[in-house]
């Protein structure tokens, strides 16, 4: 097996996230809203989505290239009828995660767990329903704390809260916090706010506030090489989680200078970043070695920025897009 593939800056590629579907469930405001409440529950893949034997064929190709974890996205990946077959079919020297909205792993979480699955991050926003509601627009509140529950009991192992930070949601952060300090098993991973996914750039707040409000209450800080993200520790070690964590991509140089992912899309799309559509390569019904070329050719395209907040200027080098940054914030 070969180390792992480096891009023009040095970073290694080690990961791979896969999503499954775009459809959802959910329809949450902050999001990009493709799902649009698909409430028809788990079922096959439709006709422009991978199969299972795509995927699987994929991460055998990349496995050979160092690749060593995979997560598993949406939409909301539980509305795929095999997604317990595609965990089971990974490559075993793979680590295996999954971010869902929680509302299927009642009755699933125990299979997910023997086929393979390390760990999951549920979406979980607010801790009162209707808060919830307004959010998700979703009135399954009950549903996403049996599944939490599912997968803490299933042994999944940490289960990490995702919630995105934004001003229907800043006011709920401390309880989230006390939430998961109180709940052995339980993570928390507060997610800045991107703009651009709704074209609402007035619910942006400040980060920087959550982590100077997490670097007083916190026991402990460390600091996760990992896209430059911050760990802070509430509460006595060993007693309930505790742990919280901040994914803050915007205007943060470091979260991309330490990114080790490439995606695919549910298409069968291969590109390197979340936030480019630009240097998209279809995969199709392409061999191995077509997918082996067509992996090494996007790990060599990518670029050092995030979104448009850097930008390459007329030298050749990458440089802050100050229009970009003049993004407005809400009043404090």
């Amino acid at each position: 097996m070969a180390g792992p593939l480096a891009d023009d800056f040095g970073r290694e590629v080690t990961g791979v996230r896969i999503s499954l579907t775009d459809r959802c469930n959910f329809d949450c405001v902050y999001c990009h809203n493709e799902g649009l409440g698909d409430t028809r529950g788990p079922m096959e893949p439709s006709d422009d989505e991978m199969t299972a034997d795509d995927v699987v064929r994929f991460l055998e190709v990349v496995e050979g290239y160092g690749v060593d974890s995979v997560k598993f996205t949406g939409g909301e990946p539980m509305l795929r009828q095999d997604l317990e077959e595609i965990i089971e079919r990974t490559p075993d020297s793979m680590e295996v995660s999954m971010t869902t909205n929680g509302t299927f792993l009642p009755g699933r979480a125990e299979d997910l767990k023997a086929a393979g699955l390390d760990r999951v991050n549920v979406s979980q926003d607010a801790l009162d329903p209707d808060d919830f509601a307004e959010v998700t627009k979703s009135g399954a509140y009950e549903k996403v704390l049996e599944g939490v529950k599912a997968a803490v009991d299933a042994g999944l192992d940490p289960v990490k809260l995702n919630m995105v930070v934004f001003t229907h949601t800043a006011g709920y952060v401390e309880e989230m916090v006390e939430h998961v300090a109180d709940n052995e098993g339980l993570q928390l991973q507060l997610i800045q706010y991107m703009p651009e996914l709704t074209g609402k750039p007035e619910w942006n707040v400040d980060i920087g506030r959550v982590h100077d409000w997490l670097a007083e209450k916190a026991d402990r800080v460390e600091h996760r090489e990992m896209h430059d993200r911050k760990r802070y520790f509430v509460g006595e070690e060993g007693e309930g989680g505790g742990m919280v964590e901040i994914v803050d991509p915007v205007e943060n140089e470091e979260f991309c200078a330490n990114c080790g992912r490439v995606r695919v899309t549910h298409e069968g799309y291969l590109k390197g970043c979340l936030n480019r559509n630009d240097d998209l390569r279809s995969m199709g019904e392409m061999t191995r070695d077509e997918i082996a070329e067509t992996f090494e050719a996007v790990v060599a395209n990518r670029v050092p920025y995030y979104g448009e907040y850097l930008v390459e200027g007329d030298d050749g080098e990458y440089e802050m897009n100050e229009e970009y940054l003049g993004t407005p914030t809400i009043a404090d």
